[in-house]
This record gives structure tokens, C-alpha cells and sequence, in this order.
């Protein structure tokens, strides 16, 4: 086992792995999440809806930002 000073850029198998299901368990949580927001008639309910989306969203371009940059940096 290392120990780093300073945690070196790169993106394991394992780690692959993870960034992979994180991904799909936000990707299905926004697609039900956009599905929800039609069919729900309670627009405080639609709100917080939206908010979850947003947060789904955000995760997935972080997962994709954090790919980006470990193939960038090989």
C-alpha cells in the first residue's frame, strides 16, 4: 500500500468501475425523476422534482467532467 503526499491523477480499474454504476444510478434516477414531473398535477411536488432532476443531472456531468479529465491527463 502507498502513501501519497499527494494523491496521483489517475483512474483504476476500480475506480472505473465505481464512476460506471454511480453513473447509471443517476442516470435512471433522472430518467424515472423526468418521467414523475409529467404525470404529477401537484406543482410543490413537480418543484421538488425538478430539484432532484437538476441534482441527477449535475452528478452525471461531474462523473463525466472526472472521465474527462483522466483521459486528458494519460
Amino acid at each position: 500500500m502507498n502513501n501519497y503526499d499527494v494523491v496521483p491523477d489517475i483512474i483504476t480499474g476500480k475506480d472505473l468501475d465505481y464512476l460506471s454504476d454511480m453513473f447509471e444510478w443517476n442516470y435512471g434516477a433522472l430518467k424515472c425523476t423526468n418521467n414523475s414531473i409529467t404525470e404529477v398535477q401537484d406543482m410543490d411536488i413537480v418543484k421538488v422534482l425538478e430539484k432532484a432532476k437538476r441534482t441527477f443531472d449535475d452528478n452525471l456531468n461531474d462523473i463525466l467532467n472526472t472521465l474527462q479529465k483522466g483521459v486528458n491527463n494519460e
